[in-house]
Order: structure tokens, then sequence, then C-alpha cells
């Protein structure tokens, strides 16, 4: 794989991951459009560490505190803030996971990779995100987040796995039907967004390790390493412009995307 591409490659995981625009979706249609190979799922891997590196130390104040209390909330005691947001990020992880290896196991997840799911899922979901951002209330803040809340975001977060839908914005969405707030409740997406990462990336680093050589691994550091950057940018930006503007800027990118897909596939 050429630098430039593999530089494409993470820049485009990084600055999507986190928006919600569907990294997922656009990393499936890059070696569609520049007319490539695959980037493989050892790539895939490396640039999701690299934004699961930007959230982890962009949150880290949360983190820290949800990692304080794992230990008990291990023994059954969510009885501090720590504990209580371990349990509920664990809780809101658990649809994802369930029906990401249904799909994986049935072959349903390669079957859905191209363009015209895509281009419907990137049309109709922005238009689902655009309806609750400008109907939702914004009476909740990330306190306010409860069990029912974590199991209702969680299934939320499972349509993810359709690609295009996107993770982050799907979450959001739900967040946004729910009463949170832009900013608290884009918070909580991207926090859960930390276990399911590195859920997927277990799933598919298990898969390739055997495969790795040095050249593989020098390929996936470096996608790592500007991924990471991307994304920390990308998240950066976001969180800051959700205190003045909407979603509407996103929502307006994906129509235009999912309508080009659209008319690309059907004609």
């Amino acid at each position: 794989m050429s630098l430039f591409y593999l530089l494409i490659v993470a820049i485009v995981q990084g600055i999507t991951e986190f928006l919600p625009v569907s990294s997922s979706g656009h990393l499936i249609l890059l070696p569609f459009f520049m007319g490539t190979q695959d980037q493989g799922q050892a790539i895939d891997v490396a640039v999701h560490v690299g934004t699961l590196g930007a959230v982890i130390f962009y949150f880290w104040r949360d983190v820290s505190v949800g990692l304080a209390g794992l230990p008990r909330m291990m023994t059954g005691k969510i009885d501090t803030p720590g504990s209580k947001l371990a349990f509920l990020l664990l809780i809101a992880t658990i649809p994802v996971v369930i029906l990401g290896l249904i799909l994986k196991v049935t072959g349903l997840s390669d079957a859905m990779r191209s363009p015209t799911v895509i281009g419907w899922t990137m049309l109709i979901f922005g238009l689902v995100l655009y309806w609750f951002d400008q109907k939702g209330a914004e009476v909740k803040t990330e306190g306010d987040w409860s069990l029912k809340d974590a199991i209702k975001l969680g299934l939320w977060q499972a349509v993810a796995l359709i690609p295009g839908t996107s993770r982050s914005g799907i979450t959001i969405t739900g967040a946004r039907a729910m009463g949170y707030t832009r900013h608290d409740g884009a918070k909580i997406a991207m926090l859960m967004s930390i276990p399911t990462i590195m859920a997927s990336g277990i799933l598919l680093g298990a898969e390739v390790v055997g495969d790795a050589d040095w050249a593989m691994l020098k390929d996936a550091a470096i996608g790592a390493v500007f991924a990471f950057i991307a994304a920390l940018l990308a998240l950066t930006l976001m969180m800051r412009l959700l205190k003045s503007i909407s979603f509407t800027p996103y929502v307006i990118y994906r129509v235009i995307l999912g309508v080009v897909l659209l008319v690309i596939s059907y004609t």
C-alpha cells in the first residue's frame, strides 16, 4: 500500500469516526472511488485504534473516573459516579456486541458493504437525525443518564452495524430523541464509542494477528498515528461547535452524499 493512500485512509477514518457521517461507510467507499483495492482489516483495526486513543485522550477525565469505578462495579456495587459510568457503558455496549457477532457469523455484515446500502442509510438516517435534533427537547444532561437510557442508546447504537448509518450519528439521534442536550448527548455517544471500538478492534484484530508481518505492522503504526491526530482535531472541533450550532451541516452532507451514491447505484 502506498504511503499516500495509507494517509488518506487514516485521515478519512479519523475525521469521520466521531462526526455523525459514518466512518465505516467512508472506508468502504474510499477504494470504490479511488479505484484501488480495499485496504484490508489490518489497516482498519489500526486506524480504529488511533481513533480510540483520540477519544480516550479527549475525555480522559471521564475515562479515569470510569476506570477507577470499574473494580467496584465488578463486585456488583453501583454506588459511585465511576462504578455507575462503567456499568452504564457496559450495558450500552451489549446490544452492538451481540448483533455484531450474529452479523459476522451469518455473513450479513459483508453482504451489506455496498454503495447502494450506504446511499440509503446516509440519506434516511441523516433525515432522522435532523428530525430529532430539531424537534427534540433539551431537558436532560449527562447526569441524567440512567440504566433505562443506557439500554435504549445501546439498541440505537446497534443499528449502526448497517454500513453508512454512523455509530456516533445514530447514538446522538437516540440521545436527542430522549431529550438530551446536543453537547451532552454527543458526549455520551463519544464515551459509548470507547468500549464499542475496543470490542470491534479485538474481534477484527484476532483475525489478522496471524497474518501480520513487519511491513504490515509498519503501515498499521503510521495509520494509527495519523488517525489519532485527525480524530482528535475533528472531535475537538465538533464538541466546540455544538455549543453554538446544530447537527444540520452534517445532515446536509449526508443527504448530498446519499443522493449521489443512489444516483450512481441506480444509473
